[in-house]
């Protein structure tokens, strides 16, 4: 499925999402009050969040709108070498570009261009480290970025986009972010029912299925980790206490094996808890893992059967969602 000689790690992770909300104070309290982020900073219109152990000023950009989903991508470069070098494999690549853009709170210019699916992704290198902003955030341990409360996620971890061909979205990953698959799903028909992409030695940093609709750009969700699984479940008593719609788990993926619990925030957008354990891809020469059809028909690692929502659920949503 990949290729080791293409591999860059010209991208040192997935730094933030920009997810878009039409109830801006409701999706806010829930992720600061609730599912445990820290609020940053806010200009006219985002709120800059970021959990517990990211050291970055931003991970989670919740911006108003009159819509749902995800409106950018972003991934921090290893060096400012290594940006200006992935910048050229982008303009000399068949994909659009929209070009370098100003920064915001979070970090410094950066490089935008987009899938043929309709999501926006941009590259940079400056970014903006988190320092407390009153004194109840500072951690007691000085190995640790800030305090915590609420669910307590612990980083950003991934985020899953939807599109109409996971092959053609393959591609796009490969040439433009240097990405390598670790495990993919091969339907009977040949087509891709999905894709789990890296840049570095994480089991996974952005994840592909197939959107059964004619819509593009869309989101399936966003996901931060956790310390341990026991943290999922104590996260189910907060969400259930707080009248969180628990869309699916706690339970098990088949695929790379993560503990999950998945819920709706006020707008709609999915939101998801997970806990690798310690799972990292090391081998340089790493072999996808291919799941086939029959394979997932079995449903997740322990039987459980995957929701219908799962697969139809995506936002902004369209008719067939419903």
């Amino acid at each position: 499925m990949s290729d080791p000689t293409n591999l860059s790690f010209d991208l040192a992770h997935l730094s933030h999402v920009e997810m878009l909300t039409n109830k801006f104070e409701e999706s806010l309290a829930f992720f600061t009050e609730v599912y445990g982020l820290v609020l940053s900073g806010q200009d006219d219109t985002s709120a800059y969040l970021r959990a517990w152990d990211d050291y970055e000023y931003c991970t989670l950009k919740l911006t108003k709108s009159d819509t749902t989903g995800v409106a950018h991508i972003g991934y921090r470069a290893a060096s400012p070498e290594a940006l200006e070098r992935r910048v050229q494999i982008i303009q000399d690549s068949d994909y659009k570009v929209h070009g370098w853009v100003d920064g915001d709170l979070s970090h410094g210019r950066a490089f935008r261009f987009e899938d043929p699916f309709g999501h926006v992704f941009e590259i940079f290198y400056e970014t903006n480290w988190y320092e407390p902003q009153i004194e109840a955030e500072r951690a007691a341990l000085k190995n640790t970025a800030s305090a915590f409360k609420g669910a307590a996620p612990r980083r950003i971890d991934h985020l899953n986009l939807l599109s109409t061909d996971v092959r053609e979205f393959k591609r796009f990953m490969e040439t433009c972010l240097g990405s390598r698959v670790t495990e993919y799903i091969e339907l009977d028909n040949g087509r891709l029912g999905g894709c789990w992409f890296t840049v570095n030695n994480k089991t996974y940093d952005l994840a592909c299925t197939e959107d059964h609709t004619d819509a593009t750009g869309r989101l399936h969700h966003v996901t931060y980790a956790t310390d341990q699984r026991e943290d999922i479940l104590r996260a189910a008593d907060i969400f259930l206490q707080n009248n969180v719609h628990i869309e699916t788990g706690p339970h098990k993926h088949a695929v790379q094996g993560t503990f999950f619990l998945y819920v709706w925030e006020p707008a709609g957008n999915r939101v998801e808890l997970a806990n690798a354990g310690a799972r990292l891809i090391m081998a340089p020469d790493w072999k996808p893992i291919k799941w086939t059809q029959a394979d997932r028909m079995k449903g997740q690692a322990w039987g459980l059967k995957t929701i219908e929502s799962f697969h139809t659920h995506g936002t902004p949503p369209v008719e067939k969602d419903h």
